[in-house]
């Protein structure tokens, strides 16, 4: 009989979260500490880092912290010289500039596929590297709703993290028989940092929240399960996927219900 008790257990593992600073990478880096991984929180903002770190250590778990610049192919070598070969990567961090494809600059558009797409080719593509050198692993990336369904002011932006999709499932392709899964986690509405203008909007807010089918935002926490999942031996037969976690948005074609009252 197989003892499905451990599935989840990560044990002697280390996990690289990339983004752990605040929001998603905050709970994904705390959520992999509990489960026993030594985790490193990576941010470009240090402080940030260390925060979560010393929150992590102060709960009785394994963490350190490191500044890194994705963005930076260097950074991201020196980290990855400093600490123990990861046997998970998460990567969080994205950038959106809200505008109409037409009033975008070209400066603009840079910004955003710099770090949204190229700064997570940087990254993967070193984690991966280590990866097949070694034992294998699991590269979790986050990618988003709008990867699938766009509004305006969001083309560029859906751009990447359908860009980011294909990328991965390529590296799943290509890497799949030395050890190394690779995922991405496409989150609907989620309070964090990045959404900070729209929360500021009650009724921008209200209309998203609408859009799911449990009407209501997400918490970072709550996005912190499909991080654990995709992680952890749980899903040791799962490469290549996508998993939505977005209070049903992507499933539901409007909210009008002809059966209702």
């Amino acid at each position: 009989m197989a003892d499905y008790r451990n599935l989840f257990d990560l044990t002697d593992r280390t996990a690289l979260v990339v983004g752990a600073g605040s929001g998603i990478g905050r709970s994904s880096a705390m959520c992999l500490a509990q489960f026993g991984a030594h985790v490193v929180c990576a941010d470009v903002q240090q402080k940030a880092a260390e925060s979560v770190s010393e929150e992590i250590r102060a709960d009785g778990g394994a963490a350190e912290a490191v500044p890194l610049d994705m963005r930076e192919t260097d950074q991201v070598r020196g980290v990855l010289g400093r600490i123990r070969p990861p046997d998970v990567l998460v990567s969080t961090p994205g950038v959106n500039v809200r505008k109409p494809l037409i009033e975008y600059t070209d400066e603009e558009y840079d910004r955003v596929v710099d770090l949204n797409l190229k700064g997570t080719f940087r990254l993967v593509r070193e984690v991966a590297r280590s990866m097949s050198e070694n034992s294998g692993g699991s590269i979790i990336v986050f990618s988003s709703i709008r990867s699938q369904v766009v509004e305006p002011g969001q083309g560029v932006y859906a751009a990447t993290k359908s860009g980011v999709i294909l990328m991965i499932r390529a590296l799943a392709a290509e890497l799949a028989d030395r050890g190394v899964r690779a995922n991405a986690i496409a989150p609907g509405v989620v309070d964090t940092p990045l959404t900070a203008q729209i929360k500021q909007q009650p009724d921008w807010y209200g209309a998203y929240a609408d859009k799911t089918m449990l009407r209501r935002w997400a918490r970072p926490e709550e996005i912190a399960g499909a991080v654990l999942y995709l992680a952890s031996d749980a899903s040791s037969y799962t490469t290549g996927s996508v998993m939505f976690v977005d209070g049903g948005w992507t499933a539901a074609d409007g909210r009008f219900d002809p059966f209702a009252g």
